[in-house]
């Protein structure tokens, strides 16, 4: 593993870097919003602007990084995402924070193509899936990180606009002094919403509702942690044990869906994810324990969704538009995550903190009694036609190059296959 991991460890770090201070502010901000009084509203707005840069972002940068180049372009986003921090600390006002989050998710989804794309091309068949775990291994615990130190201070200081600012300059170094060659331009994917949906209604649907439910929890949970009483570091335990228990649970959740029809996986999802809801509207989640409990549960199941519906979708694809669909159904859940993060702050505006969960119980409801009738309208694929399940890191949207390595990746697995099916001669 050492010789795969060494000549990429240079692009590892400065990821590494880059989200840990995404997971420094994407916590602070909303803390230190609630702190200085904005609204519930204006709080989930900051996840709307960061939704909106982003799918922008996974649009554009594939142009930006043609005309300059990866380190170059890879530079201009890390600026960038350091400048909107920077100036968030300077003008403390919910319509610039907005604006600002905006600028941080597409300079976000932008650093990140860059970095997975240098990676697609820096590994071979024979190491990918080593050096994509691993990367997704070392991003999440990068995120997680940055949530705990939210626990090491008072957010009402400056000191953690600094930190996410001086680490969004440290990933800059590691790719400005590497010698590993720049890859080749970016994939750019288009949105066919036509095609996805005749390809798989339950896909579109449930995807758009995922991304309104993780896109609204992602924002503001920390908020609805504030509002019942936890203490700061019960509150990073509490958002942190959510992305924690959504990436272990991809796993068995992955080799059940491979097995059966995805769609009673989904339902199943979905009724975990209502009772999930149903612990945080009627339990007393002002106890650490039972919040935290709650959210080990609620994490489980929200963040499986994508995983199985872009696997579910691809099982009904045409063999070349496997990559295609899983773009489009990305950006599909960037809609929802837009929508998610306005509809929980409103709710919270109107009902104080359970708003965010009946937004959630919505969304939830819909994937359950949507996935329920098409169960009437469509047969199962056959056993043989189905698609790999491809797990996704939990934290955030991917981006096109991570479609491009696990697209290579299935590739990959079926030119073996096929090759051990050939007689021997």
């Amino acid at each position: 593993m050492r010789q795969f991991l060494l000549p990429i460890a240079s692009l590892l770090l400065g990821s590494a870097f880059l989200f840990f201070a995404g997971g420094v502010t994407g916590m602070h901000l909303p803390l230190r919003g609630t702190f200085e009084g904005f609204s519930s509203l204006s709080l989930g707005l900051l996840g709307t602007g960061w939704a909106i840069g982003y799918v922008t972002g996974c649009l554009s940068v594939p142009k930006i990084v043609q005309r300059a180049g990866h380190i170059r372009a890879f530079g201009v986003m890390a600026s960038l995402a350091c400048l909107s921090v920077l100036a968030s600390s300077l003008l403390v006002d919910p319509i610039a924070w907005i604006a600002f989050r905006s600028v941080a998710g597409f300079a976000f989804a932008g650093a990140a193509m860059i970095v997975e794309s240098w990676l697609t091309e820096r590994s071979d068949p024979s190491n990918r899936g080593v050096v994509f775990g691993t990367y997704t291994m070392v991003n999440l615990a990068a995120t997680t990180g940055g949530q705990v130190v939210l626990s090491m201070g008072p957010i009402d200081g400056f000191e953690f606009f600094v930190i996410a600012s001086m680490f969004y300059v440290v990933a800059l170094i590691p790719t400005a002094v590497t010698r590993t060659p720049a890859p080749a331009p970016l994939a750019q994917v288009k949105l066919d919403i036509r095609r996805l949906w005749r390809n798989s209604p339950v896909a579109v649907v449930a995807v758009v509702l995922t991304g309104v439910s993780n896109g609204s929890f992602g924002t503001l949970a920390a908020v609805y942690g504030g509002k019942v009483g936890l203490p700061i570091a019960s509150i990073t335990l509490f958002v942190s044990s959510s992305i924690l228990a959504g990436a272990f649970a991809q796993v068995p959740i992955g080799m059940i869906s491979d097995r059966t029809d995805r769609r009673y996986v989904v339902i199943a999802i979905a009724v975990v994810a209502l009772a999930a809801d149903s612990m945080f509207l009627f339990a007393d989640t002002s106890s650490a324990n039972i919040a935290i409990a709650s959210a080990v549960i609620f994490g489980a199941a929200i963040y499986t969704f994508y995983p199985v519906l872009v696997a579910h979708a691809n099982d009904h694809a045409d063999a070349g538009d496997a990559m295609q669909t899983s773009g489009g159904l990305l950006l599909m859940l960037g809609v929802g995550s837009m929508i998610g993060p306005f509809l929980g702050g409103v709710l919270m505006s109107v009902f104080g903190s359970i708003g965010l969960f009946m937004s959630t119980f919505a969304a939830h409801a819909l994937i359950l009694a949507f996935t329920l009738w098409r169960l009437t309208q469509r047969s199962a694929v056959a056993e043989s036609e189905k698609s790999v399940f491809v797990p996704s890191a939990p934290t955030r949207t991917a981006t096109p190059q991570t479609i491009i390595l696990a697209d290579e990746e299935v590739a990959k697995e079926m030119e073996v296959d096929e090759l051990s099916e050939q007689p021997s001669s």
